[in-house]
């Protein structure tokens, strides 16, 4: 009998409306209950001022790895896992606010396995801002093409995979998010918990 052929994924979670580490944490165990889902591993919870509107609350934001099918190829899994993410968005109560604006819930895929790809977005993985703004979002790019600039994806990125080099970025995890932080300085990116997996929450770093 044949091996299903498995692919590690990353996906960065963020929200700020509400208790955005609630949420954060709720939807981890969404995520880890898609069919065929492994959760294999949970970032720190960071902290993150807000980035291009900074009149909000801050953020609350994190990365998960996940182990999954493949599926026949690494354009139709990633698209899978996109439309799996857009629907927790909208079971999460996303609501349309704008770009840079609150959010309920914000799911991201980061990376799929090696993967390099640029395929147009079916309706089902657009977010629900594509909806006042239809020119938005039409293509699928991974890895994520805005990843490799924010230091709220690339701190709990390094906490799961700080030797990776994706494909296209040249350079390691850790060494672009050290870039990063050089630039956009030591308050931006705050480590507040830890995810405990016995309890299935996040733990608090002076715990």
């Amino acid at each position: 009998m044949a091996m299903t052929r498995r692919t590690r994924a990353y996906v960065g979670l963020g929200a700020n409306v509400g208790d955005a580490a609630a949420t954060l944490a709720a939807a981890i165990h969404a995520l880890a209950a898609l069919p065929g889902v492994r959760l294999d591993g949970v970032s720190r919870l960071y902290v993150t001022e807000p980035v291009g509107v900074v009149d909000q609350p801050e953020f609350r934001n994190a990365v998960v790895a996940l182990d999954l099918p493949s599926g026949p190829d690494a354009a139709t899994g990633a698209t899978a896992l996109l439309i799996a993410l857009k629907s927790l968005e909208r079971a999460f109560g996303r609501q349309a606010r704008g770009r840079w604006g609150p959010r309920e819930l914000d799911l991201d895929l980061l990376l799929y396995g090696a993967a390099r790809l640029t395929v147009d977005r079916p309706q089902a993985t657009r977010s629900v801002e594509a909806a006042e703004d239809p020119t938005r979002a039409l293509l699928l790019e991974v890895p994520h093409p805005e990843a490799h600039e924010r230091l709220f994806v690339l701190a709990p990125l390094a906490d799961l995979a700080p030797r990776l080099v994706p494909p296209g970025w040249g350079e390691r995890v850790e060494t672009a998010r050290r870039r990063r932080a050089a630039i956009d300085g030591p308050n931006a990116v705050r480590p507040i918990a830890r995810w405990d997996g016995r309890s299935g929450s996040w733990r608090s770093e002076g715990a």
